[in-house]
């Protein structure tokens, strides 16, 4: 379990992002909020090229984390970088070949395991949410971050899985920004999800009205596909895995 520790933080610029409270919510305000001490060299690279990061800590220790928009091959570089500076464990998913590709088995694989990158095999992914939920309870502390579009390319919806699996776990879901506009990385805000996707989206949505992906025009619209959002964990196709 992570120490209790002080983090670096600071409230977002406007109140855009901050949601009015939901019934939903009511279990997150009985969590610990856990903090962490982040690298203050990832701080200071941060600094460097213009960027600011806000995250008071997670509720409690096991959750999901959506970041969004994912547009650029430049949102890893920064994301990973925020990860250090924040100090927050997570775990997130990656397709599998950037971690057994013959080009990078041994160099960038095991890095990107270093980093907490999960192989996932996309096209055997059957069972992988109700595993996870699994690995979740059984783990001390774990919280995983994904990628709601799974790829930088523009897609009409979002992948469903990230929503299954929270639901499936009863754990609190994280929103992620990464503002390029602003230059600001902000972790402020996590929800109870009420088992609706449609009343859900609707608060993410309000969410991530005010971020601007690095190419604006690539990022998907904030929705699920008709049969995604009401399938069971078991049949909805894999889901935040970082593809590049």
């Amino acid at each position: 379990m992570p120490a209790l520790l002080p983090v670096r933080s600071a409230a977002p610029r406007s109140a855009v992002e901050h949601l009015p409270v939901h019934a939903a919510d009511a279990a997150l305000a009985k969590l610990p909020l856990v903090r962490f001490q982040g690298s203050r060299l990832a701080r200071a690279l941060l600094r460097l090229f213009g960027w600011r990061t806000f995250f008071e800590g997670v509720p409690g220790p096991h959750g999901v984390i959506i970041v969004y928009p994912h547009t650029s091959n430049w949102d890893f570089p920064v994301g990973i970088l925020a990860k250090w500076a924040l100090g927050i464990p997570v775990r997130w998913w990656g397709k599998d070949s950037l971690f057994v590709h013959p080009l990078t088995r041994y160099t960038l694989g095991p890095l990107m395991r270093w980093w907490g990158g999960v192989p996932v095999n996309r096209a055997a992914s059957q069972g992988l949410i109700a595993r996870t939920v699994q690995q979740m309870k059984s783990s001390p502390f774990f919280w995983l971050a994904l990628a709601p579009e799974g790829t930088r390319s523009f897609k009409p919806h979002w992948k469903s899985g990230f929503y299954h699996l929270a639901v499936a776990a009863e754990v609190p879901l994280g929103l992620a920004a990464l503002d390029f506009a602003r230059k600001e990385v902000r972790v402020t805000q996590f929800i109870g999800l009420t088992g609706d996707p449609e009343q859900d989206l609707l608060r993410i949505r309000a969410y991530y009205a005010s971020a601007t992906g690095c190419r604006p025009e690539q990022a998907g619209p904030i929705e699920f596909r008709a049969a995604d959002g009401h399938a069971s964990a078991s049949q909805v196709p894999l889901a935040g895995a970082i593809k590049t």
